[in-house]
């Protein structure tokens, strides 16, 4: 995680447009359909390759499906590969949310009057059946493009220099927002800026971008000549609650697998503050800090909750729900939970005073999670 846990911005542009990636970008179906390929090999005897799947990430299907019939040894051509793992992916489509941050840029970009449009290497129909959960989105886009709009798909330029034609805008001009090396790649050769928002996966090729988040909550619309944001309160970001459960032990909250529903994106990481729901004690103000338990540390983040009202030391070994409802900032390079236990009594009483303001206050009515 040390490549990429700060912005890396190398100047800033006059941008006009914005180009947002979909998936793992703009919507979690990464997670969501995370265990569809795996449980679809083992119907055939296989086990998937995690390592070598999270690097196909991105590329165009068809490319996709020649490498994973190669890889595996299936019993199909490419086309009868896609026609039998497609209407399993499209299951679970309807349970992909928005990323933390993706809403708000969008608001904030129309409300500014700033174009934006949506290229994705996947297929046109399934880029509209996806967003076709989220209300509003398909009328928000200026431009929408599927990976078979074009002649190539990324990390070919194409797709981003026809959002970029379609919209009026000269590709110099253009800023895209990407999770994945190919598109990384194709922004590059478009000759785009581009910002990174990486899953951890894919942090070690963050360096080809010209800026790299953690999550567009930590997007600074001013470094590109875009109007800022003004909807900080205070010292937090109010966002649109991020959940999470599993066993509180030993002052860490043991997540459920990154895949399930009631784990965090993995573009969580940072310091939050909202509501803890503990199984037998009841509902708490917290802080929490999402990140590296130490230095050298490089396995997968942990999730350290604070009780504000409170203290850690008589909870143990009990369920707890969080609902995060307020962003502070992002960790910055190489910073630690550890790091984060020499200010967490000046966070907490930032975090107290702002929880009992209406527009936090009112993610305490029952039920708490959706």
């Amino acid at each position: 995680m040390d490549g990429y846990c700060e912005p890396l911005s190398n100047g800033a542009a006059h941008v006009q447009a914005v180009i947002f990636d979909l998936d793992g970008t703009s919507l979690d179906t990464e997670k969501v359909t995370k265990n569809v390929l795996k449980e679809f090999l083992e119907k055939y005897g296989k086990v998937i390759n995690r390592e070598k799947e999270d690097k196909r990430l991105g590329i165009p299907q068809l490319e996709a499906a020649i490498a994973v019939i190669k890889e595996y040894d299936l019993p199909f051509t490419p086309e009868q590969f896609i026609d039998e793992i497609t209407p399993i992916y499209r299951e679970r489509w309807p349970k992909a949310k928005p990323l933390p941050g993706v809403n708000r840029l969008m608001k904030h970009l129309q409300k500014h009057g700033v174009p934006f449009a949506l290229a994705s290497n996947s297929k046109r129909a399934n880029v509209d059946l996806k967003i076709s959960y989220h209300q509003g989105w398909k009328e928000q886009f200026s431009v929408i493009l599927g990976g078979d709009e074009v002649k190539s798909g990324k990390p070919s330029p194409d797709i981003f220099l026809e959002a970029a034609k379609k919209m009026g805008v000269d590709a110099a001009h253009c800023l895209v927002i990407e999770d994945s090396l190919v598109g990384v790649r194709a922004a590059n050769a478009a000759g785009m800026k581009v910002v990174a928002v990486p899953s951890q996966s894919e942090a070690d090729y963050a360096s080809l971008a010209d800026s790299v988040l953690h999550s567009l909550l930590e997007f600074q619309p001013e470094l590109w000549d875009l109007p800022p944001f003004e909807d900080w309160v205070d010292s937090a970001l109010p966002i649109e609650p991020i959940y999470s459960s599993g066993l509180f032990s030993n002052g860490f909250l043991s997540e459920a697998e990154d895949d399930e529903p009631s784990a965090f994106p993995d573009q969580v990481l940072g310091l939050y503050f909202g509501w803890a729901k503990l199984s037998m004690n009841g509902i708490f103000k917290v802080l929490v800090g999402v990140g590296r338990g130490h230095p050298a540390c490089t396995a997968k983040r942990k999730i350290k909750p604070w009780i504000i009202d409170g203290n850690n030391h008589h909870i143990a070994d009990q369920h707890m729900q969080l609902s995060l409802v307020a962003f502070v900032r992002g960790l910055n390079h190489k910073e630690t939970l550890m790091d984060l236990e020499k200010v967490v009594e000046e966070e907490k009483a930032i975090a107290s005073a702002s929880l009992d303001l209406p527009m936090f206050l009112h993610h305490t009515r029952a039920p708490l999670f959706p």
